[in-house]
């Protein structure tokens, strides 16, 4: 397998960390949740839902942090009705060297086979002193930082009891092994691993000589034989062959000059990604310890060359987009927190073209991580970290 890491960026990697801390302490604010005009809830009793997708049937696949214990990720299908079932739980998920919790980050779904992400979990510890980590040499789980096809059919789409891997399976998929697993209905998926991505990186400091940085697959697409996917940890997209199960850094998003006193620069950390016609839409928080206001945005990629070209600018924690007709106009984009990283409420816009004055269709959304248009209704599906709701709003 052709293993690629990111290259190092100038400045330090303290968005990662404030992004992170910024999820969980917004998670714990969740129960302080206001109304929102517009938004109505439409599914409950998801587990920290990260992504989200819709199959041709018309339901909605949702990836899950799922819960504080170790390796209970979790990946359910959402009826039109808002009535969850899981699909496949026990993936790998575990507490972050900062402290927060994470599982399956994305999903992709190409035919009867969904792609699943698993995360940055517990691949590093806390160095010994501030803002540095070390490999973790006892991981709770060997897949992480990784991508398993999962195979279904459309029945057990419509219809199916859940089936829970175990410690043990993630070891034999990690050993290369295909597993056929049932649920309780007699239903068989299949289970492979496509690519495992390093756990981290070396990046020296010259306070910390062992210190690392860790990857954190953390968005998904694809077409025929390639997924792209974005890294929040290593700031790249790397473009996978399912076939040969060989991967490649596509680009990497180079930090920005910091206009405030502090680090000389800021990094570019990708939160998602989607077609834009023929190109790939990437959302970018900008990096810590600032936030500034305007600096988050969205940058094309071209899948085949990787050359980089800005899209959208002026937004504060873009987490998510949705391009309307993929031909540089109509764009929704979704940010996860305008007062970040201390907690505060989600928004939608709305742009009409790249440099149109973007229109305000929600600003009270609470922790909302992704979205999808539904395509059997005039409606915008969103998920809700802190909330483990699914939320619908009507677009004009």
């Amino acid at each position: 397998m052709k293993r690629t890491s990111a290259n190092s960026h100038l400045s330090r990697r303290t968005q990662i960390i404030a992004l992170t801390l910024g999820l969980l302490g917004a998670a714990l604010a969740g129960s302080a949740q206001t109304p929102c005009p517009g938004v109505k809830t439409f599914a409950t009793g998801l587990l920290a839902p990260s992504k989200i997708i819709q199959t041709p049937r018309g339901d909605f696949i949702v990836a899950e942090n799922g819960p504080e214990i170790p390796n209970h990720g979790r990946v359910s299908i959402v009826d039109q009705r808002g009535k969850r079932r899981t699909l496949l739980e026990g993936l790998p998920s575990a507490r972050t060297f900062v402290g927060d919790f994470n599982g399956t980050t994305g999903v992709w779904l190409e035919g009867r086979t969904l792609f699943v992400l698993n995360g940055q979990c517990d691949v590093t510890l806390a160095g010994p002193v501030p803002v540095t980590e070390r490999a973790n040499p006892t991981p709770s789980s060997p897949l992480f930082s990784s991508v398993l096809a999962i195979h279904f059919s459309a029945a057990m789409e419509e219809a199916t009891t859940g089936v829970t891997l175990t410690l043990a399976d993630h070891q034999a998929l990690k050993a290369g092994q295909r597993l056929i697993r049932a649920d309780a209905r007699g239903q068989r998926m299949l289970i492979q691993l496509v690519a495992d991505f390093p756990d981290y990186a070396p990046e020296l400091r010259p306070n910390f000589a062992d210190n690392v940085r860790h990857s954190h697959p953390y968005g998904v697409v694809g077409h025929g034989r390639h997924l792209y996917i974005v890294d929040a940890g290593f700031n790249n997209v790397h473009k996978v062959n399912v076939l040969s199960a060989e991967y490649e850094t596509l680009a990497s998003f180079a930090p920005t000059p910091n206009p405030l006193p502090g680090p000389p620069f800021i990094e570019n950390v990708p939160t998602s990604i989607r077609w834009d016609g023929n190109q790939l839409a990437v959302t970018l928080l900008s990096g810590g310890p600032f936030f500034i206001p305007g600096y988050s945005q969205v940058q094309h990629v071209d899948p085949r060359t990787g050359a980089i070209t800005p899209l959208l600018t002026g937004l504060s924690s873009a987490i998510d987009i949705t391009p309307l007709r993929g031909c540089d106009e109509d764009y929704l984009t979704l940010e996860h927190n305008l007062t970040f990283p201390v907690p505060g409420p989600g928004r939608l816009q709305y742009f009409a073209a790249p440099d149109a004055q973007p229109v305000v269709l929600a600003d009270c959304l609470t922790t909302p991580t992704s979205m999808v248009l539904d395509r059997r209704g005039a409606r915008l599906v969103v998920t809700e970290l802190a909330t483990g709701r699914l939320v619908t709003l009507e677009l004009p």
